[in-house]
């Protein structure tokens, strides 16, 4: 074999780790920052044929995001997945990065032979791309709270990575932990306030709306569910399995409405508010209540194997009411002046609240409003007139017939992935608890 030797330019490496604290400075989010760094690097002369990197996001709800670059091709993102619990799969247990976290190492190289057989499943994939050599790493933020960055480096050229390109990698893996680790803890404020805001409202506050009295009206379909029967099961069951029960209730029935236009605004009590903004004409709000009734169909699936799995461990089904409206809702800050949250309120939301409450009267578990039904179309079966509280005139209530309750396959198939964890979070997922595991191995042994 042939031996190449790549000559590195320490001025244009000293050119990249310098973007890269700038756009640190300048507060570039993650996805540029890990783009421009790999264009950068490639630019430079270094030979690479791909770079992975996966960093831990300190989420409430998610764990990871992942690039993947490919020169020539870019770089593609593996975003945002909810944690699921659950055994590991058999391509993440045999990955190099479970190799480096379960023997506490900071890097791994391998050579890569196409005659040889592959050590980790990954260098299956390498090999097609006519890898000759493979160094991964595990770089810590240094704060003790699991967030760090896994990588690798991969190249194709003949005898694979000299000494000079390695020491140029490890001198900019190293900028890169900084830059990327500002880039992390200014995606948190951005994480924390879409997790417990929502993403519109959060979006907002961001942008300056943070005074009392800030806010605007809008248009929106409005979705209002509400877990039955919620306070007999405390009473009953206790504080823990209440909880539980909540959230098993949540995770099925509120995560299709956080999708395709959807946001999740407030949860209220056993219950939650979804909105769907759209515009004041006749298509956008077709678009918004379409998508309301999908979301429903999907929650409805969701809800009906989360009952099967609780009828085979013994315990009760979930019961729950669903209301859908459109109408004006205002968005703005309401409460004290030093204690604020960002709400939406008015006539709109009222009724649609009024709405799922009849759903006991009628024991359907959804019923609209003759607006939202006229503009989503479809099958609908009319259940009489009723006096909403606050409202003079009576409204025509309806429930979705059978053509709007059945799920056709591309909604199934969404379904089943809003659950799916990507590769780059189940990696994250191991790191963060091979952080766990050392921490607690040394408080074992400060205790012996």
């Amino acid at each position: 074999m042939n031996m190449y030797r790549a000559n590195v330019s320490t001025t244009l490496i000293d050119r990249v780790s310098a973007w890269l604290k700038k756009a640190a400075l300048d507060g570039e989010n993650l996805e540029p920052l890990i783009k421009g760094f790999c264009e950068r690097l490639a630019a430079a002369g270094l030979p690479l044929v791909r770079v992975h990197l996966s960093f831990s996001m300190l989420h409430p709800l998610y764990d990871a995001l992942g690039f993947t670059w490919q020169r020539g091709k870019g770089v593609t993102v593996e975003g945002f997945r909810k944690v699921l619990e659950g055994p590991d799969s058999d391509r993440i247990l045999r990955s190099p990065y479970f190799y480096l976290l379960s023997n506490n190492l900071e890097y791994l190289r391998r050579r890569i032979d196409e005659a040889t057989p592959s050590e980790f499943p990954v260098f299956d994939d390498l090999k097609q791309l006519g890898a000759t050599d493979y160094l991964a790493f595990v770089q810590s933020f240094g704060d003790g709270t699991g967030q760090g960055m896994l990588g690798s480096w991969t190249t194709d050229i003949p005898g694979g990575f000299n000494d000079d390109v390695i020491e140029a990698l490890l001198k900019i893996q190293n900028s890169l932990a900084v830059a990327a680790k500002m880039a992390v803890l200014g995606k948190l404020a951005d994480n924390m306030l879409t997790t417990y805001l929502g993403g519109n409202a959060g979006k907002r506050v961001l942008s300056g709306q943070i005074r009392r009295g800030d806010g605007e009206t809008i248009r929106a379909a409005l979705v209002m569910a509400d877990m039955r029967q919620s306070t007999l099961l405390a009473e009953r069951e206790g504080r823990q399995v209440y909880i539980d029960t909540l959230n098993q209730f949540f995770d099925a029935i509120a995560t299709p409405f956080n999708r395709n236009g959807g946001e999740i605004l407030s949860f209220i009590g056993d219950g939650f508010l979804a909105v769907y903004p759209c515009g004041r004409h006749r298509e956008p709000s077709q678009k918004a209540t379409r998508a309301a009734m999908a979301a429903v169909r999907q929650a409805s699936l969701r809800m009906q194997e989360l009952n099967i799995e609780r009828k085979k461990a013994g315990v009760g089904e979930i019961r729950y009411g669903v209301g859908l409206h459109i109408g004006n809702v205002m968005f703005g800050n309401v409460g004290l002046r030093d204690r604020l949250t960002f709400s939406a309120f008015g006539g709109a939301v009222n009724e649609v609240e009024r709405l799922q409450g009849l759903t006991k009267k009628f024991s359907q578990p959804v019923i609209a409003s003759q607006a939202f039904a006229t503009y989503c179309g479809g099958d609908w079966v009319t259940l009489g007139q009723e006096r909403l509280r606050g409202l003079r005139q009576k409204v025509t209530v309806l429930l979705p017939g059978e053509g709007n309750l059945k799920v056709d396959p591309a909604e199934a198939i969404e379904k089943d992935s809003l659950d799916l964890q990507s590769e780059a979070e189940r990696v994250m997922l191991l790191y963060r608890n091979s952080r766990k595991q050392k921490t607690n191995d040394m408080l074992e042994t400060l205790l012996q």
